[in-house]
């Protein structure tokens, strides 16, 4: 590792760093390698089969919020007529709401704001009546707990609608959630396709507010305007306030990437390591009519779909991973991150697997004494029968990418870090006969005295929280600040992150 240029560390303070990208892997070596792990389902979470839900519900935002766990979404009716083009009735647009105390399982409170009909009793938090000179489109939003330290009383929620007149994305305020109203008489961003869930947020590492939103990439097509050979692209700009933007500009990738026909995007800081941020971009793709398209679920109404439009028979829909350390450049995973999975009535079509933004934390599902893990919720019956079902999906905590080795062994080191504590401690699994060991070498690749492989004690289990040792001492205080490496030796070992603490 010797170098005549000189290398600045990486400073990660206190920080949880994932594997989720290569820039703190310098080297794996032997066996070991980089692994994507994919949710597993679990239960309907919330079936949307009240009449104003609609069958096109979707766009669903989580969030938690003290011990309460708050869902929006649109309500949202498509209709198909067979030789026609699909008809959305602009008249059923809304959002509704729903809450949970665990996050597992919901209920959609009757709030008696908005008629449905000539009844009340429903979930609907906005509808799109015009706001002034705002045509609000209720059926895009996606809604989010402000943590601007600034934050007024009256605008702790925030929403960012599409607006059909004048067209573009506003945003709106609430004090509670469920009462809101718009923040500008105008658009406050104007350039891009919008017929997706866009979305902003209060990004905590960077002290500003950043956007991502629905576009389409066409040299020589402005912005503005939807084209049948663009490709659907994801915008971003930041902004101090919400209403004042910087200059929008598409997210770029790191690494060979193929163009992808992306839907929504659902970036958002990950709370457990709020410098990376990670998104679940929908993957739209249209399948030639075939063998293995005929065999898929639900034939019929495939071809009932495909007599208005072919692609809404032969297009199918899955859900990616991708990050950033920066909110511009991310690296994205190719392979499906949420598959279409197992064939079944409502899936493997078009609207199928797009993921709610974002994940929360909830209950283990195995035991009380188990830890806590990742809930993800995602769509499945879209455009189907009285409404789609969202399902919960699971994965373990920071359990998005693994560095991984067989019982044969592998070998993972960092690039050149500085930390802050006293103590490093690793997310990880291991077989029974697996385990982990850690060295800290010095910038020159030599192993600090007394925290050499030799020295430490081996990891096994299978821990999101786990101290590491070295002949039973784990003080690294007289390291801290100094520049390191961390070399992790695996055996038959899953790695999903470390971290160093300043206590135990």
């Amino acid at each position: 590792m010797n170098s005549s240029t000189p290398i600045s560390p990486h400073a990660l303070g206190n920080r949880r760093e994932l594997f989720i990208d290569d820039t703190l892997i310098a080297q794996l070596t032997d066996g070991a390698y980089r692994q994507m792990h994919r949710p597993q389902p679990k239960e309907i979470a919330l079936r949307h089969d009240a009449p104003w839900e609609g069958t096109g519900t979707g766009y669903h935002s989580v969030f938690q919020d003290g011990s309460r766990y708050r869902m929006y979404y649109k309500g949202f009716d498509i209709k198909v007529t067979p030789g026609q083009i699909v008809s959305e009735d602009i008249d059923h647009r809304f959002t509704c709401y729903a809450e949970s105390s665990d996050g597992i399982d919901w209920q959609k409170p009757e709030l008696g704001l908005h008629n449905y009909g000539d009844n009340k009793a429903n979930n609907i938090v906005v509808t799109s009546e015009p706001i002034g000179q705002l045509k609000i489109d209720a059926a895009h939003s996606a809604i989010f707990k402000d943590s601007n330290p600034a934050v007024t009383p009256d605008a702790i929620y925030k929403g960012i609608f599409r607006v059909s007149e004048p067209r573009g994305l506003v945003v709106m305020k609430s004090p509670d959630g469920i009462h809101w109203t718009p923040m500008s008489d105008a658009p406050v961003i104007t350039d891009g396709a919008f017929d997706s869930q866009n979305l902003a947020f209060w990004d905590d590492a960077r002290s500003e507010y950043r956007a991502y939103w629905r576009s389409f990439e066409m040299p020589g097509i402005p912005m503005q305007h939807s084209h049948p050979d663009g490709v659907r692209c994801i915008r971003t700009a930041t902004s101090p306030d919400l209403i004042n933007w910087s200059e929008a500009r598409n997210v770029t990738y790191i690494g060979p990437t193929k163009p992808e026909e992306l839907y929504v995007n659902q970036i958002k800081p990950y709370h457990r390591a709020a410098h990376i941020m990670i998104g679940f971009p929908a993957r739209y793709i249209e399948r030639d009519w075939g063998d293995s398209m005929k065999a898929l679920p639900d034939p019929a109404h495939r071809e009932f779909r495909a007599s208005a439009q072919k692609r809404y028979g032969n297009a199918l829909s899955e859900s990616l991973l991708m990050c950033s350390r920066d909110g511009e450049s991310f690296t994205r995973w190719a392979e499906g991150f949420l598959r279409p999975g197992p064939e079944r009535a409502g899936t493997w079509n078009y609207g199928n697997q797009y993921l709610a933004w974002h994940v929360v934390e909830t209950a283990s599902s195995l035991s009380p004494d188990a830890p806590n893990e990742l809930s993800l919720y995602a769509v499945e019956n879209y455009w189907l029968g009285q409404g789609s079902n969202l399902r919960r999906y699971t994965l373990r905590l920071d359990g998005f990418v693994s560095v991984n080795a067989p019982l044969s062994g592998g070998e993972c080191l960092t690039e050149l870090i500085t930390y802050e504590g006293n103590f490093l401690r690793l997310n990880f699994a291991t077989s029974a006969a697996g385990d982990i060991r850690v060295e800290l070498q010095d910038e020159r690749g030599l192993p600090l005295p007394g925290f050499a492989l030799e020295d430490s004690e081996p990891l096994f289990g299978d821990s999101v929280d786990r101290e590491v040792t070295w002949n039973e001492h784990p003080d690294l205080t007289q390291y801290a600040g100094k520049p390191v490496r961390l070399r992790f030796a695996l055996r038959d070992a899953e790695l999903f992150a470390y971290r160093f603490t300043d206590s135990k």
